[in-house]
């Protein structure tokens, strides 16, 4: 999940998700990437069934280098927040990861029923479900989260899809400004939350795992607050945080397994340690000497550290991914046949190597959609959009010469403060310059970074963000609509900047069909988009990443990036 612009951003900080492995030995994940498909399974019950070989008790300790942003439900939409959130809090639905793959199931509700019309869903609710504290949660407090999504002044990192779906989401401003009055929710007795669509929204159970969707009590909404000590529903709650550095989870005592049809709670603790060297970690756990035994480090796995796997394969956690990396390409101010020649000129495998990746978390890209999302097909690459081979620059200004545009600026900005950056930057510098462009590379501080590229009114061409996409959730009704509809440019989530009347009709009405319908359309229409050259494909995101050699069973969950916390263990 949880996977955004700002996820694909911050890509470096979150891993990438996996198939089943057992680091204790037995059948290996490979790594291979292979083709989701989808299942919601609206029947499943607590309590989940038990894992075999699992162990109650001990600390488990989560390392990685990048903080997670904050543990506010309604702005969460990073991938690493909302994979530790799990284990804190519970929302209407969630994915149950089996055999590697997401299949939808109830978890404070169940997975809610349309209208004829789809214009309206009703979701039922467990009874008896506590916070923390013993207090029961309430249906009212499920309705009071969603308008509190609306509070995008106090909360604009958050997903957003409500403001576009939901009846009177562009008006409706959240209870702070609005008041608790909104059309748009409403329960009916002590079970029944009822929400409200301005416009069909296939994908609702999907997206009703978001954090935003765990119930608040209004009384107990400390606004900005919140995020130091969200209230639990889940197996685990907040002992002590340190923002940006720190947080160790005990366990709730108020969670009842029997209600909750995936989550676990093994070791009686969680300790996330942030801000780590990614290197010194990684080379710890792989060691595994003391405590370094019972840990986890979940960023990718350092190139520089694979000779050191040998005789350690059970310690490496691999498998697949919900993202695609991509190079944008301004589509507003770079004319097509320029754009064009950007791709044949393109030093795919030599920027792959700058760029520090390996097969173990990196698989070339040539679509739209990773292989990970249903609707995914593996179409012969559009020319030059294959994301492997050494670029054709020659090739490329011959196209430049006969377009009357030798000479045609180039321009982005990237991170001047590393040097995988700067070394990255060079290579396509080099590339581009050899092809006839002029190129203007600008560079900034890592903490411009992020600001620089999400203004698309920048003096640049391309690299704007997002530089990637993670599903939202596993359909294609969390990428088209968001990346390549007229309205992704003022949302800040575009690639390639189109404004095509035509394409949005066609995105709303495979959008507007029931999943099942619309998930084999989506392939054909990855390619239409992909001839449009508004990306450079670079790679799907992997997992693979170390663990100690105590770390019991892990799974790998493609709705977050990281491991199933709630299903890990240590094996004494």
């Amino acid at each position: 999940m949880a996977a955004s612009a700002a996820v694909a951003l911050a890509l470096a900080g979150c891993s990438s998700p996996s198939s089943n492995r057992d680091s204790g030995g037995g059948d290996a994940d490979t790594g291979k990437i292979t083709t989701q498909s989808q299942a919601i399974d609206a029947n499943a019950k607590g309590p989940a069934p038990e894992i075999e070989g699992s162990h109650k008790g001990g600390n488990l300790e989560i390392q990685a280098q990048t903080t997670p942003a904050t543990f506010d439900p309604t702005d969460n939409y990073y991938v690493d927040a909302n994979g530790i959130s799990k284990l804190v809090l519970r929302t209407p639905t969630q994915f149950d990861i089996r055999d590697g793959k997401p299949t939808l199931v109830p978890d404070l509700t169940d997975v809610g029923t349309p209208s004829a019309d789809g214009l309206t869903w009703t979701f039922k609710m467990q009874q008896g479900i506590k916070y923390e504290d013993g207090t029961v949660v309430k249906v009212e407090d499920l309705a009071y989260a969603i308008k509190r999504s609306f509070a995008h002044d106090v909360y604009p990192n958050g997903p957003a899809y409500q403001l576009a779906y939901f009846k009177d989401g562009d008006k409706y401003k959240g209870p702070y400004t609005s008041g608790d009055t909104y059309s748009g929710v409403e329960t009916q007795g002590t079970d029944t939350l009822i929400i409200h669509l301005r416009q069909k929204f296939q994908d609702l159970p999907f997206y009703m795992s978001f954090p935003l969707f765990t119930p608040i009590q209004k009384a107990k909404d400390t606004k900005q607050d919140y995020k130091n000590h969200p209230v639990a529903t889940g197996p685990y709650m907040f002992d002590t945080y340190q923002a940006g550095t720190k947080l160790v989870l005990k366990r709730n005592p108020n969670w009842d397994p029997k209600t909750d049809p995936v989550r676990h709670a093994y070791p009686d603790t969680f300790t996330f340690n942030w801000g780590v060297d990614v290197v010194k970690s990684q080379t710890a756990v792989l060691n595994s000497n003391g405590a370094d035994a019972n840990a986890i480090n979940y960023d990718p796995l350092d190139s520089s550290l694979i000779p050191q796997l040998k005789g350690k394969e059970t310690q490496l956690l691999q498998g697949q991914s919900s993202c695609t990396i991509v190079w944008q390409l301004d589509s507003r101010k770079i004319p097509l046949e320029i754009r064009k020649a950007i791709a044949k000129a393109w030093p795919y495998d030599a920027s792959f190597k700058a760029g520090g990746f390996n097969d173990y978390v990196a698989e070339r890209a040539s679509t739209v959609l990773p292989p990970s999302v249903p609707g995914y097909e593996k179409y012969p690459p559009v020319p030059d959009l294959s994301g492997t081979g050494a670029g054709d620059p020659e090739g490329a200004k011959k196209m430049l010469e006969a377009a009357g545009k030798v000479g045609f600026e180039i321009s982005y900005y990237y991170d001047n403060t590393k040097p995988i950056p700067q070394q990255v930057s060079q290579v396509r510098t080099d590339a581009l310059t050899k092809a006839g462009f002029k190129v203007k590379a600008i560079g900034v501080a890592t903490a411009d970074l992020r600001s620089k590229t999400s203004d698309y009114d920048a003096p640049v061409n391309t690299g704007q963000s997002p530089r990637g996409w993670c599903s939202d959730w596993p359909t294609g009704g969390s990428w088209f609509p968001v990346l390549f509809k007229s309205s992704s440019v003022a949302d800040g989530s575009t690639w390639g900047m189109l404004a095509d009347k035509e394409l949005d009709k066609k995105i709303d009405d495979i959008n507007n069909l029931p999943t099942e319908q619309a998930t084999p359309k989506w392939a054909a229409l990855d390619k239409e988009i992909f001839e449009k050259y508004i990306a450079l494909p670079l790679y799907y995101d992997k997992l693979a990443l170390v663990q100690g050699t105590n770390v019991g069973k892990s799974v790998g969950d493609p709705t977050t990036s990281l491991p199933v916390l709630s299903s890990m263990y240590l094996k004494s």
